[in-house]
């Protein structure tokens, strides 16, 4: 194989914010900024390509776990919003209001639905009435709409997320609702895991839970620049959310009672991150999981320009052999582009396998393999062929698993100095994880100190050694800081 020295990642890392904002320009995914409305962009067709694989991932999981997919509807009465009073005002300054249809005043405010929580659990009320009828699994991919008040980045904080997906179960008991987040929390590591995302898994704070919810568990992704990003969440609703709507079934004691709910989303962050957590100064760099296109087929054009036929009909015999094989290829065979053109715009949207094929190829019955990721290359028989991308296709794959969970390792501290926590989140970002006592005034106090958020603590629950450092207490666990997205 011939090496050449990888993409850099200097851009990348020094200079993400910009960098994201032109590599969802330059491949195509996202046009965000131009649209009449603060905090809403457009999928484009390479990027919608890329979140539908996502979609997709998430719902085959859902699906073999007994999740059953519906379909609400967008606007959300104020009485029913208002039903769970800590759900609402943890939401109230950010719904959006539908106050006129047409000219007329409605005679009820309208939500544009933030979440879902209340509309789902008022049907569950109404399609539920027995044990018998449990665990119900629901689950519905939507627009939500929040009034983000704090700058709006493109799908990392929108105030349309286009690509929610909520999950909302219903139990006979407080210990199906535990075992029930135990399976949220499986299906999303299975989820981010299929992605090649590494995570951090901490149970958020008391003061910084689901409005309504018993507690939440959140998966958190460092971006290259070293802040954190929320890209999923799982919450156990308790009887919250069922006795605000005077929800009860008959129990398999045949007492009634209401009954225990979860919930868990991710959204359009999960597509900012497969692209954050990946890319290079070139662009994207796709997982083959997700990748509109697995192969690109590039024929170069050869001086004896009446041989071109010989190069193409070659080319086309390549690309049914990948596509006989079910992988997704692609022949760029327009001629206005030069190849370097077609090169240099196939790495900006993170193609795991390029394919080169000029007259030697032709002749010889080979091809120039080049992988995205490092842009090494080899030449490989038509007769290997297939085997070699897929073989080349798990071994990029691998490459991206081990590399981004490297990175991530490599930013989180575990310290009893809050100096020594707070140089290293100045430096170089991530996540820091301090003794911490359990007191809410100790974790705040030290999120002051580092200028940094309290993210939770482990989960599952670690033991810490040691005291806190900001009271001297013994140390329970130990609390997590970020600086956050």
């Amino acid at each position: 194989m011939k090496r050449v020295p990888g993409p850099q990642r200097k851009r990348w890392q020094e200079n993400f914010s910009e960098w994201f904002d032109w590599v969802l320009e330059r491949a195509e995914v996202y046009d965000y900024g131009r649209y009449p409305v603060k905090g809403m962009g457009v999928w484009m067709p390479y990027g919608f390509q890329i979140r539908k694989r996502a979609l997709d991932l998430i719902r085959n999981l859902l699906d073999s776990r007994g999740h059953e997919e519906v379909l609400f509807p967008l606007l959300i009465p104020d009485w029913m919003l208002a039903k769970e009073s800590e759900h609402i005002r943890g939401f109230e300054d950010e719904v959006y209001w539908v106050t006129h249809g047409g000219l007329e005043p409605l005679d009820v405010k309208l939500a544009l639905r933030p979440t879902s929580e209340t509309p789902i659990t008022y049907y569950e009320s109404l399609w539920i009435q027995s044990y018998k009828q449990l665990p119900r699994r629901f689950y519905q991919v939507v627009s939500v709409f929040r009034y983000e008040t704090k700058a709006t980045r493109p799908m990392i904080r929108l105030r349309e997320v286009t690509s929610f997906k909520e999950a909302h179960t219903v139990h006979e008991t407080f210990e199906d609702a535990e075992k029930q987040v135990l399976e949220a929390i499986d299906i999303y590591k299975k989820f981010f895991d299929s992605l090649y995302i590494p995570y951090l898994v901490s149970k958020r704070p008391d003061w910084d839970k689901f409005a309504g919810a018993l507690y939440t568990i959140a998966f958190d992704a460092i971006m290259p620049d070293g802040r954190t990003l929320q890209i999923g969440t799982v919450h156990n609703l308790g009887q919250n959310f069922t006795k605000a709507f005077g929800f009860r079934i008959q129990r398999s004691d045949e007492t009634f009672d209401y009954p225990w709910q979860t919930s868990y989303g991710v959204s359009d962050r999960a597509v900012a991150t497969i692209i954050a957590t990946h890319g290079d100064d070139l662009g994207l760099v796709l997982p083959s999981t997700v990748a509109p296109y697995q192969v690109v087929i590039v024929p170069i054009q050869p001086s004896d320009k009446g041989k071109l036929y010989t190069v193409l009909d070659y080319a086309r015999q390549v690309l049914e052999a990948a596509k006989g094989a079910g992988l997704r290829a692609l022949l760029d065979d327009r001629s206005d582009l030069t190849p370097g053109e077609k090169y240099y715009l196939w790495d900006a949207k993170g193609v795991p396998i390029r394919i080169e094929i000029g007259l030697r190829e032709a002749s010889s019955k080979t091809v120039t393999l080049v992988r995205r990721v490092d842009l090494s290359k080899r030449v490989v028989k038509l007769e290997d062929l297939v085997n070699e991308l897929q073989k080349t296709l798990h071994d990029l794959d691998n490459i991206l698993y081990e590399r981004a969970w490297r990175f991530l390792r490599e930013r989180v501290l575990r310290t009893s100095s809050v100096e020594e926590a707070k140089k290293a989140l100045d430096e170089r970002g991530g996540v820091v994880e301090l003794p911490w006592c359990g007191l809410e005034d100790c974790a705040l106090k030290a999120a002051e100190q580092l200028n940094a958020k309290a993210l939770g603590t482990p989960w599952p629950f670690e033991p810490a050694e040691g005291k806190c450092p900001v009271c001297g207490r013994p140390a329970v666990t130990y609390m997590r800081y970020a600086r956050q997205y």
